[in-house]
């Protein structure tokens, strides 16, 4: 019987592996603040993905685990021809449109299958930008620090061609400031930042990000939780015709904003008419790409207006990402709110 090949991997990353999670700031962190120091990388606005390239195939693996492998044609197979047997790479799926990342031409593979899918690929091809490597010729390399890593990472990528990049990173702050500045136009997110010592903290949210976050007004009418003591908000944009579309969800109020927000609110009263929105949703109606089945209950409640800080993805009408809850605006009337985009 033939022994264990070189390019053999370990058997958790064979298939969905567990990746490395991150923890909002709102600051951009000093070297001193992490392990090692701090190496600065753009956030990019698109899929996040790990490519898996055994012995026998080439997957490609989302980050909650789902195979992706049949969305991403032309990453898959530029992957099986410039990475050699027993690597696992750490990186992010993205699209080119007019000089900027494009997440709305990227949900479009989300939605084509078969032949279609072919197309939009030759059409609107991806781009693989590469930050991590979790296994080298079959060996596990999550216990070396990120500095091995990456220098390990920038070898293998000395002989890539598009569509696999190697992504920019730097040990300057300086630098890391001027990124989060200047990029914004290539429709960055912002910055993530990353103990150089650390080791792979896969499954842990060790690695910041930093995000930008705009302020803007949106209609709650409803909320997850009790009136009394809502968990989060529910936030609403009006449509062009004028109806009331959910546009994503707060993150978990803490118990004192709770208590003051919960105060303030009031029921929906069927007097006034018909409520906007069902009692029940799927998960799916705040974050499309959540794994979650479980419906989510929804107290509704007499529309405001609520002040929330949200950072710029969006896709199409929703916020892709939890908004954090400023502050109510009694002053502004739900019925006058500028339309969201459709």
């Amino acid at each position: 019987m033939d022994g264990p090949q070189v390019s053999d991997l370990p058997a958790d990353l064979r298939a969905r592996p567990v990746l490395a999670l991150t923890k909002a700031s709102e600051t951009i962190p000093p070297p001193s603040a992490l392990p090692g120091g701090a190496q600065y990388e753009p956030k990019w606005d698109g899929f996040r993905l790990a490519i898996v390239r055994n012995r026998d195939a080439t997957t490609a693996w989302s980050r909650h685990g789902k195979d992706l492998t049949v969305l991403f044609p032309d990453l898959v197979h530029a992957a099986t021809r410039q990475v050699p047997p027993g690597f696992v790479l750490d990186g992010e799926a993205v699209i080119w449109v007019d000089g900027a990342v494009s997440f709305t031409a990227l949900q479009a593979r989300t939605t084509t299958r078969g032949p279609a899918l072919r197309s939009l690929a030759r059409a609107r091809p991806a781009s693989y930008v590469c930050f991590d490597v979790l296994a080298v010729a079959g060996h596990d390399t999550r216990p070396l620090p990120l500095n091995e890593r990456r220098r390990l990472l920038e070898h293998l990528a000395g002989d890539w061609d598009p569509p696999l990049t190697l992504a920019p990173a730097t040990t300057d702050p300086g630098q890391g400031r001027a990124w989060f500045t200047e990029l914004t136009a290539a429709g960055l997110e912002g910055l993530v930042v990353k103990g150089l010592a650390g080791p792979y903290p896969a499954g842990r949210r060790e690695w910041v990000k930093v995000k930008h976050r705009t302020t803007t007004e949106v209609v709650c009418a409803a909320v997850i939780g009790t009136l009394a003591r809502p968990r989060a908000l529910v936030a609403g944009l009006p449509e062009a015709s004028g109806r009331l579309r959910i546009a994503g969800r707060t993150g978990q109020l803490p118990a004192r904003v709770s208590a003051q927000v919960g105060a303030a609110l009031r029921p929906h009263d069927p007097a006034t008419g018909e409520h906007p929105w069902p009692p029940v949703v799927p998960p799916s109606w705040f974050d499309r790409y959540t794994p979650e089945k479980t419906p989510v209950s929804l107290t509704r409640i007499t529309p405001v207006v609520i002040e929330v800080a949200a950072d710029t993805a969006r896709t199409s009408f929703t916020f892709r990402h939890q908004l954090r809850f400023l502050r109510l605006r009694p002053d502004l009337d739900p019925a006058h709110l500028t339309p969201g985009r459709s």
